[in-house]
């Protein structure tokens, strides 16, 4: 690559690894002329979800698409920003309960507490910069388009558009790897840790096929990494990741985009392990 040309990385699934995303942004050299994409899940599990949240907010050049864990949050961001006492937790209808008790099943100590430490108007400026990620993108780089989603068009249709697939559909559900979507794009996504694809060469590395293209490496995992792609030339980089202290296990866009907004109907979500 020249020195002072464009760069286009894609990485997924932080996790709350504040120290391997910093070390990643110093290993690719990441400029302000280049650009970054995150697929989500930048919250929980790790110890500093907020930190780098706050470190997103700062930089113009960083789209953040939503995953299912900035889902999770969003539900329950209403009631954690109230002042918490016993009327409070008192008046929790069963909805609330659930959707609170799936989040800290999924990992959601290290992000409440963070969130917690912040003053209110810094959590109402986190809330509003999560909730205006995108659910989607689709880019053109070096003459390639790319799908961004975090979880991978659940219940693929070639008919399908993408503002079609339900939340659920881009969040969750997982895509069939063995298959090819697209004869002209790849999909990139998250969500799936690499070194549980069973097709998989090298587990715990990206993983291509199919025109798909998986880029969670288990940062969170112990033993895992956090891998980031550069699209110009497809280079992988690669910086090991922090899950010993996680606290589960102790461009240029060509498509439409869709925006996750809490002050709208989100589908009931199932707990999932990842």
């Amino acid at each position: 690559m020249e020195e002072n040309c464009l760069s286009t990385y894609v990485m997924s699934d932080l996790h709350g690894n504040y120290e391997a995303y910093i070390k990643m942004l110093k290993k690719i050299e990441f400029k302000n002329s280049d650009m970054l994409y995150i697929l989500g899940d930048i919250l929980d599990r790790g110890p500093n979800p907020i930190k780098i949240i706050l470190d997103l907010m700062k930089r113009p050049n960083v789209e953040v698409i939503a995953g299912n864990h900035c889902v999770m949050a969003c539900e329950c961001f209403s009631f954690l920003l109230q002042e918490i006492t016993e009327e409070t937790v008192a008046k929790m209808d069963e909805e609330m309960i659930e959707k609170l008790l799936n989040w800290q099943q999924n990992g959601a100590v290290s992000t409440t507490d963070e969130f917690h430490k912040c003053d209110k108007s810094t959590q109402r400026e986190i809330v509003d910069f999560i909730s205006d990620f995108e659910v989607y993108d689709e880019i053109e780089v070096a003459g390639n388009i790319f799908v961004l989603v975090h979880a991978g068009l659940g219940n693929f249709e070639s008919d399908k558009e993408l503002w079609e697939y339900e939340l659920d559909e881009l969040v969750w559900k997982r895509p069939d790897y063995e298959s090819k979507y697209f004869d002209d794009k790849y999909v990139i996504s998250g969500h799936t840790p690499t070194m549980l694809i069973e097709s998989n060469p090298r587990p715990g590395f990206i993983y291509q096929a199919n025109n798909h293209i998986a880029i969670d490496c288990g940062c969170s995992f112990p033993g895992g990494r956090l891998g980031c792609l550069r699209l110009e030339d497809m280079k992988e980089f690669y910086v090991e990741g922090d899950g010993e202290n996680n606290h589960c296990f102790k461009s240029r866009s060509v498509g439409r985009r869709a925006k996750l907004h809490p002050d709208k109907p989100l589908p009931h979500i199932t707990p999932h392990v990842l």
